[in-house]
């Protein structure tokens, strides 16, 4: 690992929600197992769950974190391999905390370390990160004198199960349906989840493979999916990130499914199963998705962004869903765990029951001109956020700020200008009715953002 003060590499690589860095550059399994003895002695856990995805380098990471976990007495459950919402599943089932080795959706040559408590709550700055963090710093704590013991328990069979006993495809029509699971974790359950005699999986990278040889392990291209469903004419394409939990979806002609658009489906479908219940969402959602919800007789419950508060304010809440605007869904039937795979099932099931395009379904919820996620470098983001509260405090805007500076104008436009605390840049969302009102607005507030004071 390198040399640089350990300070420093603590400070870049523990993030408030989860530990990622280069492997053996940053993270190598000296550190995870620092890691795992640091995070048993925070719990106090007598069982932890480990699992991992198929990087490289995971296995050998996954062995030194139980190693850690182990040597402070604690039993280490030996999930294997699966996505990160299969850990979620163990984590809950069990009642135990949990690690999952992977970096999500980073590179292959990165590798990282996401954590929850029993019940699968998630690990963020406030309940843990930050004093993980400082222990990392302190000495190795000593051995036990009693280690724990390996405790295998690969079922990620079982996980599948659960997930199709969430939703009812027993009556849908015929569905072609390509996956692209780029080689990441969802090459291991899209078979398993959608294995029905109704739907024909059209595979397209599903072997695991740590090098992601055929797209990278984000969701940022997803034009071969899209060009697959043209050719072989399916009824929808399903993409899922290298670690399976984030799933974007293409309709019959290839395009992109919004987020909000998925939102609005799914919650009607979970509202149907448990009328006025509330359905969390971050507070950069898109109004179409709030107004879906509405329709449906649901409580919309406003969240700041971030899975750790989306997932506390559904447990808080009793929500019966919950969705992020960058397309992360979350269920109650999943420990409000994040899990596309779910989502997914969701969207099928309503293309099987209605017998309409899913270009006719998204059509409805996709109303209003959004100017997506816009980074905006800045030297001073906290400044930043100041000159936008003042220019806009000016002329009568409301201006909230549950997450950064909220304001909604007397149209129903709104922005949200935040900092991601991923270094000197502020996070700029706008959306109103049209596209040239939602231009306008989105000018106005880049420009007071990077203005020398205003």
């Amino acid at each position: 690992m390198t040399t640089e003060p350990e300070d420093d590499l603590y400070d870049r690589i523990v993030t408030p929600y989860d530990i990622r860095g280069l492997f053996r550059a940053e993270l190598d399994p000296g550190l995870a197992y620092r890691v795992g003895a640091a995070f048993t002695e925070l719990t106090g856990a007598d069982v932890i769950a480990v699992a991992h995805d198929a990087r490289q380098s995971s296995p050998c990471l996954a062995d030194a974190f139980a190693q850690g976990v182990l040597d402070q007495g604690a039993d280490a459950v030996d999930a294997g391999l699966g996505p990160t919402d299969y850990l979620s599943y163990v984590s809950g089932r069990l009642d135990v905390p949990g690690a999952m080795i992977t970096a999500g959706r980073a590179p292959a040559a990165y590798n990282g370390i996401r954590l929850c408590r029993a019940g699968a709550v998630d690990v963020d700055e406030g309940t843990g990160m930050g004093l993980l963090r400082r222990r990392l710093r302190e000495p190795r704590p000593p051995l036990t004198d009693r280690p724990g013991s390996m405790v295998p328990a690969r079922v990620l069979t079982d996980y599948a199960e659960h997930l199709r006993a969430l939703v009812d495809l027993s009556g849908i029509r015929p569905l072609k349906v390509v996956v692209d699971a780029g080689n990441g974790m969802a090459g291991l359950t899209a078979p398993l989840v959608l294995d029905h005699p109704s739907i024909e999986l059209v595979p397209l990278h599903l072997e695991p493979d740590g090098t992601f040889p055929h797209r990278a392990p984000d969701l940022d291209d997803v034009s071969g999916l899209r060009d697959t469903v043209r050719e072989t004419g399916a009824d929808v394409g399903l993409a899922f990130d290298g670690d399976g939990d984030r799933m974007v979806a293409v309709d019959e002609r290839g395009a992109v499914v919004p987020p909000a658009a998925v939102i609005a489906l799914v919650a009607g479908r979970e509202l149907a199963r448990r009328p006025g219940a509330a359905v969390v969402h971050d507070l950069v959602t898109a109004t179409s998705a709030i107004d879906a919800i509405k329709e449906a007789g649901g409580i919309p419950v406003r969240s700041r962004i971030g899975p750790a508060a989306i997932k506390a304010l559904m447990a808080e809440q009793d929500a019966a869903f919950g969705g992020a605007h960058c397309g992360h869904y979350y269920f109650r039937d999943v420990w409000y765990a994040d899990t596309g795979m779910l989502a997914a099932l969701h969207l099928l099931a309503e293309l099987g029951d209605t017998g309409k395009e899913l270009s006719e379904l998204v059509a409805r919820h996709d109303r209003y001109a959004s100017s997506g996620t816009i980074d905006v470098p800045v030297p001073d983001p906290l400044a930043a956020l100041q000159r936008v509260v003042r220019h806009f405090a000016t002329d009568g805007t409301a201006l909230d700020h549950l997450d950064g500076v909220t304001g909604e104008l007397a149209d129903g436009a709104w922005f949200n200008v935040r900092v991601p605390g991923t270094g000197p840049v502020v996070r700029v969302n706008v959306e109103a009715g049209t596209v040239a009102a939602m231009g306008r607005l989105r000018d106005r507030v880049v420009d007071v953002v990077v203005s020398a004071g205003r």
